[in-house]
């Protein structure tokens, strides 16, 4: 109840006490009155109270107050068919949801150790299914319905609350590890990692290297379930502070250094991520297999079996062979008579063949152990023309910086982000929306 109602009241009552005191007096009606206000906010508190005790019992969507929930883990083996079945859902049925289900969530899909609830209720012959939610991730879900002969299809997404944070971690062993030390989102290291793939050595990172980041956490209730957006940052690598400046520029968001300049460079400062160096260039490498000096003219990057592999620069793939020192190998051919090769690979991403045009960024293939190798690692190799050189040593070209129109823009939003990566800022100079600066 407002207060607009509250004073409709007190004004009816004061209208009928002008009635009442004629019959009753106006010492006695003085007593009525007083007590009907007293006690008018406590009856109005009791009525508001019993209405929330009444409130609906709203999941996913669905009013669950006559239903019997159950929230299960898909077990290996199971399938749509099976758990459907157990419920009574004919097969009719099950062809038919099979049908609506194609686009949004294939029932041959379905993944072991997914969560789905179910929605029953009981009568005196049976247990009824009408709804079973399917959980696709921690966000998103799709609600199969059997209400009557019907079968239905919804996706639905669960609300989600946008926390805008700062953080800062120094970094001791690697960013992963910095990243866990101060209990920060898992996905921030990615996301980093995806930002600063061309400008920063993440496998030359000293202790002491830090970085400062202003990021979108998500979250459902009290549960953090990824990164939304990063604002900016900054990585101080070997004493030399690097900023991630956000900017679109040509439709595309792109993130950029504190002079203008692109983060992205011509090659990827490595072909994989998740992995550690285990051995460097070298023009005389005792050979673990071989036992004996010889040139070793690329950088091995051990990895897990299996790990994807992306080309360091746009390119054409000009060779893909089996050799037997190699394995499976590639070779991209790039701008500025640059060469790329990638040995001992498991296998090959598809579609990649020779005289295919390659993206940076894209995966080529998968970290394997094929040919002279005494375990899973990709031996990444560059040449600039037939001469072979130290991937680690390139000296990088940048891609185009930021544009004499978008100069004064820019610095609008660079002054403001690094206001905020540096203090502490008031909201109205923090950077939300870059198309309204």
């Amino acid at each position: 109840m407002n207060f607009t109602n509250f004073l409709t009241i007190i004004f009816e009552i004061l209208e009928f006490s002008y009635i009442f005191h004629i019959f009753v007096g106006m010492k006695r009606c003085f007593y009525y009155i007083f007590a009907i206000i007293v006690t008018l906010p406590l009856l109005i508190a009791c009525s508001s109270k019993k209405t929330e005790q009444h409130k609906e019992n709203i999941v996913f969507g669905i009013n669950a107050d006559n239903y019997n929930l159950e929230r299960k883990e898909v077990q290996r083996g199971e399938s749509w068919s099976k758990i459907l079945g157990s419920y009574g859902i004919g097969t009719q049925k099950v062809i038919r949801l099979d049908e609506l289900t194609k686009e949004i969530c294939p029932l041959r899909q379905i993944r072991a150790g997914s969560h789905y609830t179910t929605f029953t209720r009981s009568d005196s012959t049976a247990v009824h299914l009408d709804y079973l939610v399917y959980e696709k991730n921690l966000v998103d879900y799709v609600i199969f319905a059997f209400v009557g002969d019907s079968v239905a299809v919804r996706e639905g997404q669960r609300e989600v609350d946008i926390r805008r944070k700062k953080s800062t971690a120094v970094i001791h062993s690697s960013l992963w590890g910095a990243i866990m030390e101060a209990d920060l989102p898992y996905s921030l290291a990615a996301e980093m990692e995806d930002i600063y793939q061309w400008t920063v050595d993440f496998f030359g990172i000293q202790a002491g290297d830090q970085f400062t980041v202003i990021y979108d956490e998500k979250f459902i209730d009290t549960l953090s379930v990824g990164i939304d957006r990063i604002w900016g940052a900054k990585f101080t690598h070997r004493g030399k502070e690097i900023y991630a400046i956000p900017f679109e520029q040509g439709g595309k968001l792109q993130y950029w250094e504190a002079d203008g300049g692109s983060l992205r460079k011509q090659l990827l400062k490595a072909p994989l991520k998740f992995t550690r160096i285990s051995s460097k260039f070298s023009h005389a490498r005792f050979h673990p297999v071989l036992k004996k000096y010889r040139p070793h003219h690329g950088i091995d990057y051990a990895a897990p079996m299996g790990t994807p592999v992306r080309a360091v620069a746009d390119g054409v793939v000009t060779k893909k062979s089996y050799d037997k020192a190699a394995g499976n190998m590639l070779k991209i051919k790039h701008p500025g008579n640059l060469t790329s090769g990638y040995l001992h690979l498991r296998g090959f991403a598809k579609g990649i063949k020779v005289g295919a045009r390659v993206t940076q960024g894209q995966v080529i293939g998968y970290v394997g152990s094929t040919g002279r190798s005494t375990g899973p690692h990709l031996d990444f190799r560059l040449w600039k023309g037939s001469t072979p050189i130290n991937p680690l040593k390139v000296p990088q070209k940048p891609s185009e910086p930021i544009s004499k129109e978008n100069a004064e823009k820019f610095d609008r939003v660079r002054i403001l982000v690094m206001a905020e990566l540096n203090g502490e800022v008031p909201d109205s100079m923090k950077v939300t929306n870059l198309d309204n600066i």
